[in-house]
């Protein structure tokens, strides 16, 4: 029998992502056996600086047990993963993609609209800071951390009046019922490789990439690619103010992205051949960069 150990975070979203990704490998590989190995990350650890101060808060301990040997493969939320990839490491598989949009979620169940003058709205991101803000002016962004349990609990308790978290992890745990309003692309374009998981393992570990290739989905490592690709052309992180979401339609891609600059938003779209998702990507960040 094959047995892999898998490195994840403890978080219950963490562990959820990566007994789907188990379950995906051992309909794939019958026989096989998945065991997930904890890892605390930094942003396990450090609950009080703010995610923009560096990259790689939940990724970089998982990287360092990948490249070690301690465990053998890792699943990421891959929107948390820095747009360098360490040497040694690589993304082995990307599986089917998790609707990528952000959703609100409110003490009363009241949607964005609703909420009164001065409400006070939990987000860590100044992505959906800038884009909350142009949606609706008179709200106050406060930073806000801990995993989603937490955050939704610190809405509940009264500390925020509602809180913008992607609606990939609330689906992930069930907590759909909580959802009072799920924002449209054209209302907030999602972090690049929203809702995606990256699947990473070590290069030179031929055994762990052949049998993860079973459960890689091309056309969302496509879309992934060129999001991914669009925001290494900035060359921001996933704390940088920045948008993008691309579709697949047949052979052809498109894409669209946002960056937030001085409480001003540009917006931009470009579409080609899926096989050139890359070429694209930076082809958008480009044209953002020269009008701003």
């Amino acid at each position: 029998m094959t047995a892999l150990r898998l490195g994840t975070r403890g978080s219950r979203l963490a562990r959820v992502q990566s007994e789907q990704v188990a379950s995906l490998l051992r309909s794939a590989h019958p026989g096989i056996e998945v065991r997930l190995v904890e890892i605390a990350t930094a942003g396990d650890r450090d609950q009080a600086t703010p995610l923009s101060d560096g990259t790689g808060w939940f990724t970089t301990a998982i990287q360092e047990a990948l490249l070690s040997g301690d465990v053998d493969f890792a699943v990421h939320s891959y929107k948390d993963l820095p747009t360098a990839h360490p040497e040694g490491l690589v993304i082995a598989a990307v599986p089917a993609r998790e609707d990528p949009r952000d959703a609100l979620v409110s003490r009363d169940g009241a949607p964005l609209a609703e909420l009164r003058q001065g409400a006070v709205i939990g987000t860590s991101s100044p992505r959906r800071e800038a884009q909350v803000l142009a949606l609706r002016p008179g709200l106050q962004l406060q930073p806000i951390r801990g995993n989603v349990d937490t955050r939704v609990a610190k809405v509940d308790t009264g500390e925020f009046d509602a809180a913008v978290l992607a609606l990939a992890g609330l689906r992930r745990l069930g907590l759909e019922s909580r959802i009072s309003h799920i924002f449209t692309l054209d209302e907030i374009l999602p972090a690049p490789a929203q809702g995606a998981l990256a699947v990473e393992c070590r290069a030179d570990d031929a055994r762990t990439r052949a049998l993860l290739s079973a459960i890689h989905d091309h056309s969302v490592a496509a879309c992934v690619t060129a999001e991914r690709c669009f925001l290494a052309a900035l060359e921001a992180g996933c704390s940088f103010p920045a948008a993008a979401h691309a579709e697949l339609g047949g052979t052809t891609l498109s894409i669209r992205a946002m960056v937030a600059r001085d409480g001003a938003i540009a917006r931009a779209h470009i579409s080609g051949p899926s096989e050139t998702a890359g070429e694209l990507g930076r082809a958008l960040a480009a044209s953002l960069v020269s009008a701003t």
